[in-house]
């Protein structure tokens, strides 16, 4: 018996799309956002303490609205959630030009923060159910979106920072946010999120399907009976039990390892190659380029890459390939080294986030994507300064070592809980 998909093959293909969409809007608003706080500093005359708070606005709006939103999606579904949230994200993003003190910056950042955080639960949830009904392991290819759109906005806001002010630049976000937001999301709201039934010709049967579970020490094929998707929840779950929250909490402790070497190369990527390795801060800058460029593409090619090995040989794998290239970035003897060492790091982590959340939400729907959202999110959150104070301690080198020793740690765990995540 193979299981059919209730919604037409060309709605999932405009699903598909109109998500891809919303993932690359959220990273183009967000870096765009990120370009501007040198000028946004400067306009309210906030020292680097008072800046560094009001920063954590966003999160702490993130961390706060991440678990509600789990529950706001279970009841009004993934895709209202998801356009609601754009429309906040876009509007959101114009208001700190709007302000002249570091306490104002700080509120209107937690709303920002807030709709951030809401939106990457909302959409990250729809997805894992188009992974389900698509039964192809694309959930890297949404995240390589997010990825590109920040690499665009990022771009954008360098060029036009010098002939635009600030507020001009996150209003014209606003006004490209809302734009999107009404194509995509018109195309969101009339697909129904995938539904799964059974039947052995164009009558749906009254059988439910017995959803299989492959060892996921096996390489997955493009057979519908072992690819990950096959186990996708329903649209509205109900909350995990306490034995699967355990293990949801698992892939997000994989999430967290992650989004670690994330913020930690984000932050202190470029200080290594300047005051390490004597770089100019030209070159300097192009290290976390490298870091991002490669995780693009290892994005861009994780789909492949999941058909060919399965979930698990992907994160350990990825992690210990992160591992070595960290270690290899963190105590080269010269830049060069430690580029290529960057760019085997963002190659190894590329994956990791993106297929830890899909095994969260595929167990739990909406509340798992939001614990492992959360878990990732604090891994972020925790990276940049922990890497502060153990260079403090040590060595910048090597406190960037702890980037790898959590990359490993990410590939520990994804080989322990393989019987208990297939089972």
């Amino acid at each position: 018996m193979r299981p059919r998909i209730a919604v037409p093959d060309n709605s999932l293909i405009r699903l598909r799309i109109a998500l891809t969409v919303f993932f690359a809007l959220d990273g183009f608003v967000f870096a765009g956002w990120v370009v501007r706080i040198p000028a946004i500093k400067e306009q309210t005359g906030a020292s680097a303490s008072a800046l560094g708070l009001a920063l954590l606005g966003v999160s702490a709006g993130a961390v706060i609205t991440m678990m509600l939103t789990g529950r706001l999606c279970r009841r009004y579904g993934t895709h209202r959630v998801t356009v609601v949230c754009a429309v906040l994200l876009s509007l959101s993003v114009a208001l700190p030009p709007l302000t002249h003190s570091a306490p104002a910056l700080g509120a209107v950042l937690l709303v920002f923060g807030a709709a951030y955080g809401s939106i990457n639960v909302a959409f990250n949830s729809a997805a894992v159910d188009l992974v389900g009904a698509l039964r192809r392991p694309i959930m890297p290819s949404f995240h390589a979106a997010f990825s590109l759109g920040g690499m665009l906005g990022a771009g954008l806001g360098g060029l036009v920072a010098g002939g635009l002010s600030p507020t001009w630049h996150l209003f014209g976000l606003t006004v490209i946010g809302l734009l999107v937001t009404a194509v995509a999301g018109r195309t969101l709201l009339r697909i129904e999120p995938p539904t799964h039934t059974t039947s052995t010709t164009s009558t749906t049967s009254t059988t439910p399907p017995t959803p299989p579970t492959p060892p996921q020490d096996k390489p997955e094929r493009m057979s519908a009976r072992h690819l990950p998707g096959n186990l996708a929840p329903a649209p509205t779950p109900a909350p995990p039990r306490t034995g699967t929250r355990g293990l949801v909490v698992t892939f997000g402790l994989i999430a967290l390892c992650t989004a670690y070497g994330e913020g930690a190369l984000a932050d202190w990527s470029a200080l290594h190659l300047e005051h390490d390795l004597d770089a100019t801060p030209g070159v300097a800058a192009v290290g976390y380029s490298c870091f991002a460029l490669a995780m693009t593409i290892g994005r861009l090619t994780g789909t492949r890459l999941l058909e060919r090995l399965g979930q698990t040989r992907t994160l350990v794998g990825g992690g210990t390939t992160a591992a070595l290239g960290m270690l290899l970035g963190a105590l080269a003897p010269s830049v060069w080294v430690a580029l290529l060492g960057f760019m085997i790091t963002g190659l190894g982590l590329a994956n990791l986030f993106p297929v830890a959340v899909e095994r969260a939400g595929r167990l739990a729907g909406p509340d798992g994507v939001a614990i492992a959202s959360t878990l990732g999110y604090g891994g972020m959150l925790l990276g940049p300064p922990a890497i502060g104070f153990m260079a403090d301690w040590f060595s910048l080198p090597a406190a960037l070592t702890s980037v790898a020793v959590l990359a490993a740690t990410a590939a520990v765990i994804a080989a322990l809980t393989r019987r208990a995540a297939a089972g």
